[in-house]
């Protein structure tokens, strides 16, 4: 079974990959931030560095894929924390359109994503964690990434607003909205359980 958590910057998908990963006591798959060789650039001059830090992304979420489908064979559980699609779809999309990614450079890379895609499984279930902006603005704080402190919240907006976009035409497979704007389920394990019920009853009707 493959879970994929989705959703924008802050809205607490690594933190939710952890805990079901406990839960059901499956592998966790996150996303490469820390060791991103591009990230604190792009965040400082994105034009500059839009198309480096997607291909970059993109490379390392493909051979994620392809990691997750071994393990999958092997009979294990995989929650992964942010999906190939939404590099394309979300990411890249927004620099698109925001001027952020010339169209012959945004163009080259949808067309390695389609090659790529063809080749990837999609996940059992899709996880979008739906936040506001009040959240993922305090998410982000918290968390003190010092690169992250450049990010507009007009930025966040038009990735909330690909991600709604992106979600209600999202045919690959079973997939569940959880609005997280007023849920902890770091300190509250009420809001966790909450939202292992949804999982449960969403992937195997048990409620």
């Amino acid at each position: 079974m493959h879970i994929a958590i989705v959703g924008n910057i802050g809205a607490g998908k690594t933190t939710l990959a952890h805990k079901l990963a406990h839960h059901f006591r499956w592998e966790v798959f996150l996303e490469d931030v820390d060791d991103n060789p591009y990230l604190k650039d792009f965040y400082a001059d994105m034009p500059r560095w839009a198309f480096h830090l997607q291909v970059y992304f993109l490379n390392g979420r493909f051979r994620q894929t392809q990691q997750i489908k071994q393990l999958q064979k092997a009979g294990k559980g995989i929650i992964q924390d942010r999906t190939i699609y939404e590099d394309a779809h979300i990411f890249a999309a927004n620099l698109h359109e925001s001027g952020l990614l010339e169209t012959r450079d945004y163009n080259n890379y949808y067309a390695l994503f389609e090659s790529m895609i063809s080749l990837v499984e999609p996940p059992d279930l899709l996880l979008y964690l739906r936040a506001d902006l009040s959240k993922l603005i305090n998410q982000i704080e918290k968390r003190g990434r010092d690169y992250e402190n450049s990010i507009s919240i007009e930025y966040l907006k038009n990735l909330n607003e690909h991600y709604e976009k992106w979600i209600s035409g999202y045919n690959h497979g079973r997939h569940l909205i959880v609005d997280v704007s007023e849920l902890d389920y770091v300190k509250n394990p009420e809001d966790l359980g909450t939202i292992i019920d949804k999982i449960n009853g969403t992937l195997f009707g048990l409620f």
